[in-house]
């Protein structure tokens, strides 16, 4: 459907079927089908906002006098829970549990999971990033406490996640500290290296105060004890930038979060 509005665009601003194909790599008779659809179905350049890919595809592609399938069972609001997923400690299988709770003849987690993941593809989308092995470490607290308690004094303390990943294996490493601050945020990513068994080429935090003093896309200025850290293991520092959570990988975080909700 992205290819298609691309065409329904290029057309809309006078460009020829033949150049069309040229841009988009497919045959002219492709472009040609597609535009003489969207006539026949009465649309033209731009298109309403309002009009999704699905309903897209409908309009065009739909064959007259059949009705169209409905799935069987009770579907969730699949861009609610997109944004409930992206909440610390939120995970599929909460929200699965959570559905089939209100909709006990629901789908299963598998189709599930199928079914949100196929709405994902719908939405904007992002280029995949490809790790050399060795390259990167991602570096990030979890975003969720863990509750320590002191079987003594019995005394319930709440604990920081570090979690360190490597960018090609998804090779995760992952500690409890007391704080987020620099001797913890340090001393984590010392145990971490002895853990790897080596250092990568870059470590990739996040804009995190003990770590980046100030954000910036094009110079940050990161933290001067955790820079010399960085220089003694001969490795570089490269923030993510602010407000790009995709430059972040988040295999880490979710997988150890998973295995919280489980435990």
């Amino acid at each position: 459907m992205r290819q298609l509005r691309q065409m329904l665009r290029l057309a809309g601003s006078g460009t020829s079927s033949r150049e069309i194909a040229v841009m988009l790599g497919v045959a002219r008779s492709t472009v040609q089908e597609n535009l003489k659809r969207a006539a026949m179905a009465g649309l033209t350049w731009p298109l309403p906002g309002e009009l999704t890919d699905d309903a897209l595809e409908h309009r065009l592609f739909a064959r007259a006098g059949v009705k169209q399938g409905q799935r069987r069972r009770q579907e969730p609001d699949w861009a609610e829970l997109s944004i409930e997923l992206k909440k610390p400690g939120v995970t599929l299988l909460i929200l699965w549990e959570e559905y089939r709770s209100v909709h006990p003849d629901g789908y299963g987690y598998s189709r599930f999971c199928e079914l949100f993941r196929g709405f994902e593809q719908r939405l904007s989308p992002t280029m995949r990033q490809e790790h050399a092995a060795g390259d990167k470490a991602f570096v990030d607290y979890s975003g969720k406490r863990v509750p320590i308690v002191d079987r003594k004094t019995g005394e319930v303390r709440e604990a920081e996640l570090f979690v360190g990943v490597l960018g090609a294996s998804s090779y995760t490493f992952a500690e409890a500290t007391w704080t987020q601050t620099l001797p913890d945020w340090i001393g984590s990513h010392v145990r971490m290296f002895a853990f790897f068994g080596g250092v990568p080429r870059l470590i990739v935090p996040d804009n995190l105060k003990s770590g980046v003093n100030r954000a910036s896309f094009h110079d940050p200025e990161i933290n001067r004890s955790y820079g010399m850290m960085a220089s003694h293991y001969g490795v570089g520092v490269l923030p993510a930038r602010p407000r790009r959570p995709k430059d972040k990988e988040q295999t880490s975080r979710c997988t150890l979060l998973d295995l919280l909700s489980v435990h």
